[in-house]
C-alpha cells in the first residue's frame, strides 16, 4: 500500500512570489549600484571635465606657392643647457637641462625666383635649357611628438620658484636652441646639393616626356 504526498495548492504561489521578489531585488541592486556609480561621476568634487571653447580657426592668409620641395633631412640633437649662479653652489641656485630636439628641415628650389629667360628653346623644339637658383632651406620644423626634456637638475631656490609659479619652467630658450642647432647642422650637410640634384632630374624627366630630346638644367652659378 503505498501513500502519495500532494502540495498544498497554496505552497506553488508562494514559492512563485518568492522568486519574484528575489528578482526584483537584484534588479533594484543593480540599479542601485549603476546610479551610484553615475552621481559619484557627476558630483565627485575631485573629478575632472574637459570642455573644449575654442573658438574657430579664422584664415588670416593664403600665399601661392611657386616652389619644387626637392629634399628633407630628418635631424636630432640632445641640448645641454647649463645655468650657473654667480656666488651659490648649484644645490641652492643654478639649473641644467637635457634636452632631445628633433625635426626636419626643408631644402627646396624658388621657381618664382627665375630671371627672365631662364627657359630657352631651339626652333624646332627638341631642345631646352633651363636655368635655376640654387636650392634653399626652411626653418626647422620640430616634432613635439619627438622632442622633450630628458633629464634636468635644478636648485633649491629654482624648485621653490616653480612651485610657487605652478610652471615647470618655460621651455622656449629650449626649443630655440635646438632649432639653431639644427640649422647649423643642415647647413654643413649635403642636403641642398642633393636637392639641387633632385630639382634637376625632376625637370630633365619632366622636359623629356613632353618631347624633348636634349635637355640642359644649369644653376645661375654654372657656367
Amino acid at each position: 500500500m503505498t501513500t502519495s504526498q500532494t502540495t498544498p495548492p497554496d505552497v506553488a504561489p508562494r514559492r512563485r512570489r518568492r522568486w519574484r521578489y528575489a528578482a526584483g531585488f537584484l534588479v533594484l541592486a543593480v540599479l542601485l549600484v549603476v546610479g551610484g556609480r553615475l552621481a559619484w561621476t557627476w558630483l565627485n568634487p575631485l573629478g575632472e571635465q574637459t570642455v573644449d571653447r575654442s573658438g574657430p580657426v579664422l584664415l588670416q592668409s593664403i600665399k601661392d606657392l611657386s616652389r619644387f620641395e626637392a629634399a628633407t633631412g630628418n635631424f636630432q640633437v640632445v641640448v645641454d643647457l647649463e645655468k650657473d649662479a654667480n656666488f651659490l653652489p648649484d644645490a641652492v641656485k643654478g639649473t641644467r637641462t637635457l634636452f632631445v630636439g628633433a625635426g626636419g628641415v626643408d631644402a627646396y628650389v624658388d621657381f618664382s625666383a627665375m630671371a627672365a629667360g631662364a627657359v630657352t628653346v631651339n626652333a624646332d623644339r627638341t631642345e631646352a635649357t633651363v636655368r635655376l637658383p640654387r636650392a634653399q632651406l626652411e626653418k626647422p620644423n620640430l616634432d613635439n611628438r619627438r622632442s622633450y626634456v630628458f633629464a634636468q637638475q635644478r636648485g633649491l631656490l629654482d624648485r621653490v620658484q616653480d612651485f610657487l609659479s605652478g610652471s615647470p619652467g618655460d621651455q622656449r630658450e629650449l626649443y630655440l636652441l635646438a632649432e639653431k642647432k639644427i640649422t647649423e647642422a643642415a647647413v654643413a650637410s649635403d642636403l641642398r646639393a642633393r636637392a639641387d640634384a633632385n630639382t634637376r632630374s625632376m625637370l630633365t624627366g619632366m622636359l623629356k616626356s613632353l618631347g624633348f630630346t636634349k635637355v640642359s638644367v644649369k644653376f645661375t652659378d654654372e657656367p
